[in-house]
This record gives C-alpha cells, structure tokens and sequence, in this order.
C-alpha cells in the first residue's frame, strides 16, 4: 500500500526542472555520468545502515564502491543520480526508496568537493527560484553568501556540553548530533559541519594533523541535512580494517553481516584507486527544500505509510 499515489504535478513539474538543473550543472563542469548496478553482492559495512535484501544480494544504499572501481579504473570527474534503498527508514524525511546523487572528482580532496558542492546549490537554486535564495517553511534561505563552517568539536562543545573527538561515545553523539546539535544550526542560510570524529567516517581519510578527526563534512540547508562529503580514504589494510569493525558490530547488534568487496579492496591493496573527493546529496531532500515541501511525501510519488516495514 501507498499514501498518496501521486504527488501534485505542480511539484513534480518542479522536480523534473531541478533533476534537468542538476545534469546541466555537471555537463557544463567536465563531468560524466554513469550508472552503476541498483543490486550489488557486498554493500559498504556501515553500523547504523540496512540494505534490503534481494535474493542473495541486497539493493544499494549507496552507489560508491562500484564508482570508486570506475575511478580505479581510469574515470577522472562522474556523477550519479539514482534509487538507492535503506531498511526501516520511513519518516517525514526519510523513504526506504530515495534518490541519490553522487559524484566523485580524482586529484582533489574534500574542500574542493565543497566548492563544487556550494556551485551547484547555487546554480540549481537560480534555475528554479530565479536568484540565490528561497523560502522553507516560512523562513527565507540565501545562499549566495558567506556559508557557515563550523567543526564537530566546536558545535558539541556548544550545544551539548562535551567534545566528541577526545572522548568518543557512539552512542551519545548519535543522539545529541539530532536533539542538541542540529536543532541550533543555522537555517536561514548554508552550514558546513566538518572534522568529524574518525569513528563516524569509515570511508573517510584522517587529517594527517589529527588522526582523531576524519576529513568529512556534512551540508545543513534550511535546517536539513542534505550532503556528506569525504576526502577518500585510499589505504587498503585500514579499509578493510573497518569494514571488517563496522561488521562486528552489525553481527554483535544481530544485524546482516555484509560479504565484503574484495575486488573494490583489491583495487586499493594495488594502488589502483587515486586520490579523490567525493559526495552523497541527497535529491529528495534538496526538492523538498525547492518546493517548500513538509515532507518527502509531497515530492515523490508513490511513499509508503510511515511504519512500514521492508
């Protein structure tokens, strides 16, 4: 069963100009797009992350390691849009089906990735608002200025009272990130939240001047998270490493415990994946936003009712 069948046309009308916006952006960037298999035999081991089962395989919740064997084998600048699937996510910002976009750039580490992250935004925002803000929910969002940065540390500090990248509590920063720290971002215009603390970015390279911090950063826009960025993590043996805790944890928690991709690990043990930046936005969310839309409800057609299960 399904909600509402249809969303009304006037926001579908709308998203298709944004998915156009989006494409147009990165023809114009040098970038190629690509498309990569919705059904994989080894997700990314993430703790928190369920893919759903698919015959022996399991449906994408991200499209990253087969790109990644695309940059190892020569692709220099590709971008993705497309479903990827999440287990017992359905809420008024989450669907079990969602549309992602993802690009990845060789060469360049995850500040530039920011840059290209804020061009975007931008130039989708003028397509479709006609200038460099919009309204969401009754506040107004300018993003043509200054965009906010501040570090994990800094904001936990703040808002929560304790930093997590000297004493690290999973479970703890999960919960204050959502009621502490993300109700006090900025809304009326872009926020860059980064330096996360190396266990929450197993994907992700360590700052070389403080292992404790990974070289991630999360897009808050409106209030809503809608990007998170790395510079890539090329060393084999510390990725397999993590891939092989992260599903500890997930058998430990009677989670699926994921096969792992040896042939994307095999790239890195070769030194055939380069040095790289890359994202994951999220292009519901960023439709959302666009159409002044309460819920992902009222840009996609077809969600399920919220409890649902997959």
């Amino acid at each position: 069963m399904y909600t509402t069948p249809f969303v009304s046309l006037a926001n579908l009308a709308r998203r298709d100009r944004l998915l156009r916006a989006i494409r147009g952006y990165f023809q114009n960037a040098g970038y190629i797009e690509v498309e990569t298999p919705v059904r994989i035999p080894a997700p990314a081991p993430e703790e928190q992350i369920d893919c759903p089962a698919s015959e022996g395989a399991w449906l994408r919740a991200s499209p990253e390691l087969q790109m990644k064997r695309l940059l190892a084998a020569g692709a220099e600048r590709i971008y993705q849009m497309g479903p990827c699937f999440r287990r017992g996510e359905r809420g008024r910002r989450h669907n079990p089906e969602f549309t992602l976009l993802e690009w990845y750039h060789t060469g360049v580490t995850s500040d530039v990735i920011r840059d290209e992250c804020c061009q975007l935004i931008r130039h989708v925002t003028r397509e479709l608002a006609g200038g460099t803000r919009f309204v969401y929910q009754g506040t107004i969002v300018e993003v043509g200025g200054t965009w906010e940065r501040l570090t994990v540390r800094e904001a936990f500090m703040r808002w929560a009272g304790w930093d997590p990248v000297g004493d690290w509590d999973a479970d703890r920063f999960d919960i204050d990130l959502v009621e502490r720290v993300e109700p006090q971002l900025p809304r009326e215009r872009p926020c860059i939240l980064e330096g996360y603390p190396a266990p929450a970015a197993s994907l992700a390279r360590l700052d070389p001047h403080d292992p404790r911090v990974a070289e991630r950063w999360e897009l808050y826009l409106g209030g809503m998270e809608l990007a998170n960025a790395y510079t890539e993590l090329t060393d084999g043996v510390a990725q397999r490493r993590r891939f092989e805790e992260a599903n500890a944890v997930r058998g430990a928690a009677g989670r699926d415990v994921y096969p792992l991709d040896e042939g994307f690990l095999d790239d890195l043990a070769a030194g055939r994946f380069p040095p790289c930046g890359g994202i994951a936005l999220g292009v519901d969310r960023l439709a959302m936003l666009l159409c002044d839309a309460a819920a992902i409800d009222e840009v996609r057609a077809f969600c399920p009712p919220i409890g649902s299960l997959w």
